[in-house]
């Protein structure tokens, strides 16, 4: 397959725990389907993710009967099920947004709370809860996920093979967690992308994407280190900001499978 294809796709329903690898998924209107829909709070409402907590990258999440499986280490597994209807909302802060969501049974809660040693709530983003995108980037009350601030993230496979070269250890995609890999493009290509098609689905490739320390959490031992944020600063930093993929928005709903068509609609600079 030599043309521009859809290589990768991923979720992960409990911001900042393990991600899931699809064949295929729903574009939603704020994302994948079950992407970023759960996430953990701490007792005053605010989000809880690998910055603080490396260790949540050994929070294993997969599907199974009826619901999400939560596995961890010396923990036993957790059934979160997928469809949860409360009346009860809890006011939650996803970095400057503050947005309604259902706060779930202690059980679950608990479970993370003794894996994590610290009191924190897992809540879910039900329909009724808009979180606008920020408007500079999107059309009024466009809604995103519980995720950073946009629907997806895409990166080339390319791209990741050029940081690799210059790493003394190579680091697998999941340090970046994207929901969109793309093959057959030349490394950062996606940089200059503004309008694209990914089979049927249209979207805007709005944002590059600014770095954090996630990115330095190895995602298997749960462990904090240096890179690869120290070898992307030699040449991926633009006004004191490391960035690495790009934020994306999706024109239209649908079905993305790997080996879809990525087609470049326009360029910009």
């Amino acid at each position: 397959m030599t043309s521009i294809h859809l290589s990768g796709i991923y979720i992960y329903p409990i911001k900042s725990a393990g991600g899931i690898a699809l064949e295929e998924a729903q574009v939603s209107d704020r994302g994948l389907q079950y992407d970023r829909r759960w996430m953990l709070v701490d007792e005053q409402g605010k989000f809880l993710t690998q910055r603080q907590f490396p260790s949540m990258a050994l929070i294993q999440v997969r599907f199974g009967e009826g619901g999400l499986v939560v596995e961890a280490p010396n923990q036993p597994s957790l059934s979160i099920p997928l469809d949860y209807e409360s009346n009860h909302r809890l006011r939650v802060q996803v970095w400057n947004d503050i947005c309604p969501a259902i706060p779930l049974d202690q059980q679950f809660s608990q479970w993370f709370s003794e894996f994590l040693h610290i009191p924190c709530q897992l809540v879910y983003m039900p329909e009724d809860s808009i979180r606008p995108i920020n408007p500079n980037y999107a059309a009024p009350g466009e809604p995103v996920s519980f995720a950073d601030g946009f629907p997806f993230l895409l990166i080339s496979q390319a791209s990741l093979q050029d940081l690799n070269q210059r790493l003394e250890q190579p680091v697998p995609m999941n340090r970046f967690r994207p929901n969109l890999v793309v093959s057959g493009c030349e490394a950062f290509a996606e940089d200059s992308w503004r309008h694209i098609r990914i089979g049927s689905i249209p979207f805007r490739v709005v944002k590059p994407c600014s770095r954090c320390t996630i990115t330095t959490v190895d995602q298997s031992q749960g462990i904090r280190g240096k890179e690869p944020l120290a070898t992307l600063a030699n040449y991926r930093l633009r006004n004191g900001k490391i960035f690495f993929g790009q934020n994306v928005i999706q024109e239209q709903l649908g079905t993305l499978r790997i080996g879809d068509e990525v087609k470049i609609k326009s360029f910009g600079a």
